[in-house]
């Protein structure tokens, strides 16, 4: 089926989201977090885009950012080609890192501009790894309570806020924002796919073994399976357990 070609912002202002593949981290030390956002100042600087926000997850990236004088295909071309080949050089590892293409969202006015800073902002807070924004290392937050980036403009959000107290206070609130979220992502894997986790990653001899293991070893098994895209019905077919007992190994 052709790809459905985006819808152009307004404002040329899009919130974009990156995803590692089959679910799995992208980002795996400190080291990896610099080169990218090093990759992402370099790219900045040749497409000529602006860039008010980004926010490195372990397995996603956010980023909101307005187009400059190339197009976000190019824009994310480049950035995934160098980072890449670079990751891939430095784990030894071949083939894809991100999945599929990047997911992106308009953003076309100043209010929802700033519910979509806040909401990157805030994504760290949300996800349990920091307590108030500001503490976690890879985000945008440092800039904006500063007031001076190395690779985000934030002109743009002070203009709209009105003033600096008034934007940190904003984006210290706490809220309820939607917004472009991981879920908007789909994956179906193969049940080729789907086996061969099982037997090259999780080291089983067959599918259908999983069975004969205990408890504990099954529900971590089945969850990890799912983790990395394997629908239950897959798991079901491949592994012959029972409906009931996969649906609840995964919510165990």
């Amino acid at each position: 089926m052709p790809r459905t070609a985006r819808q152009q912002s307004q404002t040329n202002i899009y919130h974009i989201m990156l995803r590692g593949i089959n679910r799995q981290d992208i980002f795996l030390d400190d080291a990896d977090c610099l080169r990218f956002i090093e990759i992402l100042g370099e790219c900045k600087q040749l497409s000529e885009f602006q860039l008010y926000a980004f926010c490195l997850m372990s397995n996603h990236v956010h980023l909101l950012l307005k187009v400059g004088n190339e197009p976000l295909e190019t824009i994310f071309r480049r950035l995934g080609t160098r980072f890449v080949s670079w990751y891939n050089t430095k784990y030894n590892r071949i083939g894809h890192l991100f999945q599929d293409r990047y997911k992106s969202e308009n953003v076309d006015d100043q209010q929802y501009f700033l519910t979509v800073l806040r909401y990157i902002i805030q994504n760290p807070m949300k996800a349990g790894l920091e307590t108030t924004p500001g503490t976690y290392r890879w985000s945008s937050f440092r800039a904006y309570l500063e007031e001076k980036g190395s690779i985000t403009d934030i002109s743009l959000a002070l203009q709209i806020a009105g003033s600096h107290t008034n934007l940190i206070n904003y984006l210290k609130t706490p809220n309820n924002d939607q917004a472009l979220e991981i879920s908007n992502f789909t994956e179906h894997i193969t049940d080729k796919e789907a086996e061969s986790i099982l037997i090259s990653e999780l080291k089983l001899r067959s599918s259908s073994s999983l069975r004969s293991l205990p408890f504990d070893e099954q529900t971590a098994l089945v969850r990890e399976m799912h983790k990395q895209g394997a629908s239950p019905v897959q798991i079901i077919r491949l592994t012959g357990m029972a409906k009931a007992t996969v649906y609840k190994y995964i919510k165990h």
